[in-house]
């Protein structure tokens, strides 16, 4: 059976429409069936609606708590069966007690190689690090922000040169394949949140690595 997968957006859905896109294939373990929204003029919710994935608006400014907006937010997640979130820009601080409830039934994608960098402006901060090496993470969802166990990284290189705008979009490229294999290995078994931690069942390549900058560029 497929896990049934809600979508938290706030914007243009761009991390969504490449979740949306990899569940298309017959083989992959999740199904997309629901996308909301806190704000209504969300570019995300059109591009979801025209994947045939039906899409609503719950808008945080009609609620008189956080509490209460999750609530409905929950509310309609249950409604749709959904076994799995995927926060995908969704850019709305939860309540303790909602992800208290879906530990390890949620998954969030932040632009940095966490524990590094956590919060707002993550690429400038790498930047303002001088670090080498950037990236993307996905990892489950806890009342602490940007601090759940991580499920899959992908590494970006730092460019002399690079603005937060430039390395927030390669960044970007990078968490569109990223994304959609880290709900994979979740839906499908291969990443188990275990004491706090995930356990990977996947094999991993140990030869792999990224060098920043490579060896070609020593002399």
């Amino acid at each position: 059976m497929k896990k049934r997968v809600g979508i938290l957006i706030s914007g243009r859905g761009s991390n969504m429409a490449a979740l949306i896109e990899a569940a298309r294939a017959p083989d992959y373990p999740a199904e997309i069936v629901l996308v909301i929204s806190n704000r209504p003029d969300a570019a995300g919710l059109e591009r979801a609606r025209a994947a045939g994935i039906e899409a609503v608006v719950i808008d945080h400014k009609g609620f008189a708590s956080r509490e209460a907006f999750d609530g409905a937010v929950e509310e309609a997640l249950l409604g749709h069966g959904v076994d799995l979130v995927c926060h995908a820009g969704f850019m709305r601080i939860q309540s303790e007690a909602f992800a208290a409830r879906w530990t390890g039934r949620q998954l969030n994608i932040h632009p940095s190689l966490l524990p590094s960098f956590r919060g707002l402006k993550p690429q400038q901060q790498a930047l303002d690090a001088g670090v080498r090496i950037s990236g993307c993470t996905v990892h489950f969802v806890t009342p602490e922000l940007d601090a759940g166990p991580i499920v899959a990284q992908a590494a970006v290189p730092v460019l002399a040169g690079e603005t937060a705008d430039t390395l927030a979009e390669r960044i970007l490229t990078a968490e569109h394949r990223l994304y959609p294999l880290a709900l994979r290995l979740v839906a499908g078994g291969e990443a188990n949140l275990q004491d706090g931690k995930v356990v990977l069942q996947a094999a991993i390549n140990p030869l792999v690595r990224l060098l920043s900058p490579p060896e070609s560029a020593v002399s």
